[in-house]
């Protein structure tokens, strides 16, 4: 090997935990994929905030004449808009009281309790190489056995709670299950079999809020409310809705991370969701995999209708579910399906949409904005070249094929030929 090449691979070889290797690894990251997604996202959301302003449109009219009209304009709305998405998620520094200070914060963490379960779900599943679009319909019918459960029985109180949250995880798990079978007996598609599962779903719940046994005399499509000893206890006091919902969700990060990573189940669903020919050969029964997969899954989905059923609402209602189905496949991959980024992607969603009401009350800002940064970060996550290109990243392991490459004057010279 000549001295050149010698020292291009030497070059090629990890330069130790400081120096060009250490920027390099942080710049193939998924945290910084991440960030970088979210931060492309609000650029996109900024420039839509500007278009829907009446006085930036103005100033953009003249702006060759007197630019700075327009950026002041421009500058003034989105440091409103800003400021009060974060005052509206995290802390209100101009409250008149410090527990209207830390409010915020406390309704980031309400709402974001709901996403983490059902994000744990949708990782769950994606880590086992389905994708699980009924996560709506699995809160659905999770609400309605856990809400049934918490006004029909009378228990004490720490045994009506978790009564009430075992029928709701059972509900979701049931719901998914069906999906799961079909798909471990027959091939049929999780995705379509779910998406028309969340259709069923939702004509069972306003069925069921005409019967007496759901709404009893109500004449609104509510239920009735859930007795007081099986709503979850406030962790604050009742200045703030933070409830005991919020616990439930790090606990069931703790255990779906210790399934994932630590135990057998989990090994042979990661198994399975990387290559299902390769498990099958290793003796792992990818049927049985492909449905126990979707029970769980649809078990942590119908655990996350607990958050409004039992914490905040404590009824039944045709929008129980909201969103929630559908921002949770968001939070699944904005977290990489991994507990930790599940857990912070939930509480980021939670803070745009605590904030996002706060935003559209002080600028006027129409709080779909919100929901336009929430997709647009899905557009960025789920196109990683896309932002690898537009920051000009390099590609994970970029390097080590660099490194592999043979150099041209590793190739050994042609014996000469004699005369």
């Amino acid at each position: 090997m000549s001295e050149s090449a010698q020292s291009d691979a030497e070059t090629d070889e990890p330069a130790g935990p400081d120096g060009p290797d250490v920027l390099r690894r942080i710049a193939e990251s998924n945290a910084l994929m991440g960030a970088l997604a979210v931060f492309s996202a609000a650029v996109v959301g900024s420039v839509l905030i500007l278009v829907a302003d009446s006085r930036v449109r103005a100033t953009a009219g003249y702006f060759l004449a007197r630019p700075s009209d327009f950026f002041g304009a421009a500058g003034s709305l989105l440091t409103r808009a800003y400021s009060a998405l974060v005052r509206g998620g995290v802390f209100d520094w101009q409250a008149a009281t410090t527990a209207r200070m830390w409010r915020p914060a406390t309704e980031t963490l309400t709402v974001s309790a709901p996403l983490i379960l059902a994000g744990l779900g949708m990782a769950v599943a994606f880590r086992a190489g389905l994708f699980n679009v009924g996560g709506q319909g699995q809160i659905i019918v999770g609400a309605m056995a856990g809400g049934y459960v918490g006004f029909a029985w009378s228990l004490p109180a720490g045994a009506h709670i978790a009564a009430a949250m075992a029928a709701a995880a059972a509900g979701g798990a049931l719901w998914a299950g069906i999906a799961g079978v079909l798909k471990a007996t027959t091939g049929a598609s999780e995705v379509i079999t779910t998406i028309m599962l969340n259709s069923i779903a939702g004509y069972l719940l306003i069925h069921a809020l005409t019967t007496r046994a759901f709404k009893g005399d109500n004449t609104n499509p509510k239920s009735l409310t859930v007795k007081d000893g099986a709503q979850y206890p406030l962790l604050l006091g009742d200045s703030f809705r933070l409830h005991l919902g919020f616990v439930v969700a790090l606990v069931a990060a703790l255990l779906v991370w210790w399934l994932m990573e630590r135990s057998e189940f989990g090994f042979q669903f990661r198994a399975t969701g990387s290559n299902p020919q390769a498990a099958r050969t290793a003796g792992i029964g990818v049927p049985r995999v492909t449905a126990l997969v979707m029970v769980v899954s649809g078990a942590l989905c119908g655990l996350a209708a607990t958050g409004p059923v039992l914490g905040t609402q404590h009824n039944l209602t045709t929008s129980i579910a909201g969103s929630v189905g559908f921002d949770a496949m968001t939070v699944a991959l904005l977290g990489r399906s991994r507990p930790l980024g599940t857990v912070l992607a939930g509480l980021l969603f939670g803070a745009l949409t605590a904030g996002g009401t706060a935003m559209q009350t002080t600028t006027g800002t129409n709080v779909d904005i919100v929901l336009v940064l929430q997709s647009t970060i899905v557009l960025f996550i789920a196109a990683p070249p896309l932002v690898r290109a537009i920051y000009r990243l390099p590609a994970p392991g970029s390097r080590r094929r660099r490194a592999r490459r043979p150099a041209a004057t590793d190739t050994p010279a042609a014996p000469a030929r004699e005369a």
